[in-house]
Parts: C-alpha cells; structure tokens; sequence
C-alpha cells in the first residue's frame, strides 16, 4: 500500500488519506490485495507463541556469538572444540560449572568425565579428550582471563534458560498442531518439521488466499524477478521482497528434504546446470511449493513421484 500511496498526490500520512488509497485500490487494482480472514483459535494461539518463540532464536543466536567471541579472546584452541556445541546440554554443563581454561584444567580429566557421562554417555570421554588436547596447545594466558572467568557461566545460563523455553514451546506447538486438521497433510511432506509447520498455516493457511501456486511463490519471494531494459539487459534474480520468515520457512525445509532422493536428484541437477548452492536450494524450494499447493488444495498427503516422472 505504500508503494500505491506514492502514486497519488501529497506526501501527508493521514488516516482519510490512507482510507481514500484503500478504497482506490481496492476499486481499481483488486489483484493487488489479499483476503484477511479471521484465523481460528487454534492458527491465532499458533501465531502467537511462533512469534515469541522466533524472538527467542533471536536471543539464542546473540548469547551463542557472545560466548564464542569470549572463548575466541581467551582460548581460539577451546572455542574450536566448545563452540560449535553450544546447544549440547554437557558442554552447558561444562562451561557453567567452569568458566575458563584454568578452572578446567585444575578440575582434572576424571572429575569432567563424570561430570559430563550423565549429559553425553557415549561423548564424554572423547569430549575431554579434545578440551585437554585444546588447552596443551596455548601456554600463555590471555589478559581479560579472569574477567571472562565471571561472564562465561551468567552467559550459559541465560542460554539454558532460552532453550528450556524453547523446548516448552515446543511442546505446546505440538499439541496445537495436532489439533489442527491440515497439519498431518504438511508434515507428511519430507523437510517439513514441526516449526515449519506452523510458520505455514500461519502464513498460508489452507492455501485458499491464493490464486495458484505460482501467486504463493510470489508472496513468499521465491519466484524469480524478470529484469530488462531494452534488448541489451535482461535476466531472471532472486527476488528481495516477500515473506521473509515464510521464505526462510521453505528454504529450510527444502534443505532438510536432501535426504530424499527426489529432492537431491532435482538439487543435483541444479548444481549440474551451473546454479551454485543457495540458487539450486531456491529452485528446489520453489518447486515443492508446487507440490505443496496441490497438498493443500487437495486435502492429499505427500506422495513421492516415481521413477518415470522424477
């Protein structure tokens, strides 16, 4: 509405002004608008702890780059080896009980595997194995060591607590998915988990807001943008408009289904026609969104193609 407002006279923002550009637009270009319909209970309860649960990500996100750049400043040798596995409830543990290089290493090698056996039973030697090997490799301390010492566990902490609600959340998303009828229909198709079932019939719905599956591919800026000027320029690019969180939604799943064969032999194909790897997943995703209309239009679950038609 925006962009239709700038073709009308006067730069006030006003709500008559905006009323008369509504209504315009509505009498005018009707394409250009979507139908809001009232969600029920279930998609309203859905929308609301998805959003939270995305501020929550959010916050995850931040924490997690916080204490790797700590454990950069003062360790780079054990931030390799605890970095990537911040979201593992034993190196939480780890880092909540012992916050720098030196308390680890005075707390001994027995003492943290029988610290770490009941999070990771079948890692927990092997873990240690790798923060020893990691503390041998740096001999001098840091300046700022100690002062980490005191924010590294504050840090896990809050981390702990994230995850633990998102883990409620969890829960409760499930329970409203299992209420909800379509819900068996979208998660029957590989790539689609629990949360991205719910950001779906968040945005989308029983998909009956939309023309065809090439308008849902539009409004979640997955179709492609035609570009020309003239003869001398032309081209297809990603597009930057849509729903983004819808986009992203899709983009995962996509790269979650490449375990299946139909979806890693079309990405195969993709990257073989020269696409590199976030033009090939696009492609897919845009393709499933096809597939995934249908579903929705239909009421059917997902069906893999054979081998004639794959």
């Amino acid at each position: 509405m925006r962009r239709i407002a700038d073709l009308y006279p006067g730069e006030a923002k006003t709500d008559a002004r905006d009323a008369q550009v509504i209504a315009d637009a509505a009498r005018t270009m009707p394409h250009t608008l979507r139908t809001i319909e009232l969600a029920d209970e279930t998609v309203a309860e859905l929308e609301m702890i998805v959003g939270f649960d995305d501020d929550l990500v959010t916050e995850s996100t931040r924490t997690k780059n916080r204490l790797r750049g700590l454990l950069t400043q003062i360790h780079p040798s054990l931030e390799r080896v605890l970095g990537p596995r911040l979201d593992h409830p034993a190196v939480l543990t780890l880092l909540e009980r012992f916050g720098s290089p030196a308390h680890i290493r005075r707390a001994g090698r027995r003492r943290l595997v029988a610290l770490l056996r009941p999070k990771a039973p079948r890692m927990a030697e092997r873990l240690v194995e790798d923060i020893f090997a990691a503390l041998d490799e740096q001999t001098v301390v840091v300046p700022g060591t100690d002062a980490a010492a005191l924010i590294i566990p504050s840090l896990v902490s809050s981390l702990r607590s994230v995850l633990d609600q998102r883990k409620l959340l969890a829960a409760r998303i499930e329970e409203l998915l299992e209420a909800h009828p379509l819900s068996q229909v979208l998660t029957s198709m590989p790539g689609i988990g629990v949360r991205t079932c719910a950001r779906i019939l968040i945005d989308v719905g029983d998909g009956s807001s939309f023309a065809s599956a090439g308008h849902l591919a539009a409004y979640a800026g997955l179709a492609p943008v035609t570009r020309t000027s003239g003869s001398s320029i032309r081209g297809e690019h990603r597009s930057r408009r849509g729903n983004k969180q819808l986009k992203r939604a899709f983009y995962l799943a996509a790269f979650a289904s490449l375990s299946q064969p139909e979806s890693r032999a079309y990405y195969d194909r993709k990257r073989r026609e020269g696409k590199h790897h976030v033009a090939a997943l696009v492609s897919l995703a845009r393709r499933r969104i096809d597939v995934l209309f249908a579903m929705l239009r239909d009421g059917t679950f997902y069906q893999a193609p054979t081998t004639a038609t794959a």
